[in-house]
C-alpha cells in the first residue's frame, strides 16, 4: 500500500492546530513546517507536517473557502475513562464543543470522537439486551461514561 497522509484544512491556524494536537497525543512531533515563498503572504505559514502518534498529517493554511464538518472525523480508542476524559478535556478546551454520543469539535471546528474501547464491547454484546440497554444509555451521553453504560447494561 503506498504512503497516506491526511490533509487537514484550516483558514490560518495550521501551525496552531498542529501543536495543539501534538501536545495532546504522546508519540507525535511537528515534522516540517513550510512557508509561503511568494505572493501576498510570503513568510506565511502554509503547510505543516506532523505525526500522531506515528501517523502522517498534513495542515494546510488554504483559506476561508474549505470547513470542518462531522462528515470526516477522528476516533480516539481510550483505554479506561481516565484516558476518555483526559483527551475529551483538552480536545474541547479554550472553545471546542460537546455533541452527543462521544463527539466533539475542538476549537478549530474539527470533529474528534473518544470513544473508550469497553463502550464497544457494550455495544456488540451478544448477551441478550445488554447492547440495547448500553445503546439507550450512550444515546443520552455528551462524553461517555463507561460506569454509566455498564450499570445500564446489566438493567
Amino acid at each position: 500500500m503506498p504512503d497516506m497522509t491526511t490533509c487537514l484544512w484550516f483558514d490560518s491556524e495550521a501551525e496552531e492546530a498542529a501543536r495543539l494536537y501534538t501536545s495532546i497525543f504522546p508519540g507525535s512531533e511537528i515534522v516540517r513546517v513550510d512557508r509561503f515563498v511568494a505572493g501576498p503572504r510570503v513568510g506565511e505559514v502554509l503547510t505543516v507536517s506532523f505525526t500522531l502518534d506515528g501517523r502522517p498529517f498534513l495542515a494546510l493554511n488554504g483559506g476561508p473557502q474549505r470547513g470542518f464538518t462531522e462528515a470526516v472525523s477522528i476516533q480516539v480508542h481510550t483505554e479506561d475513562q481516565a484516558e476518555t476524559d483526559r483527551y475529551w478535556d483538552a480536545l474541547v478546551a479554550d472553545g471546542g464543543e460537546e455533541s452527543m454520543c462521544g463527539w466533539l469539535k475542538d476549537r478549530f471546528g474539527f470533529s474528534w470522537q473518544v470513544l473508550p474501547r469497553r463502550m464497544e464491547e457494550l455495544l456488540s454484546s451478544s448477551e441478550p439486551g445488554v447492547a440495547q440497554r448500553a445503546t439507550e444509555a450512550m444515546m443520552r451521553m455528551r462524553r461517555i461514561d463507561v460506569a454509566a453504560m455498564e450499570r445500564a447494561a446489566v438493567g
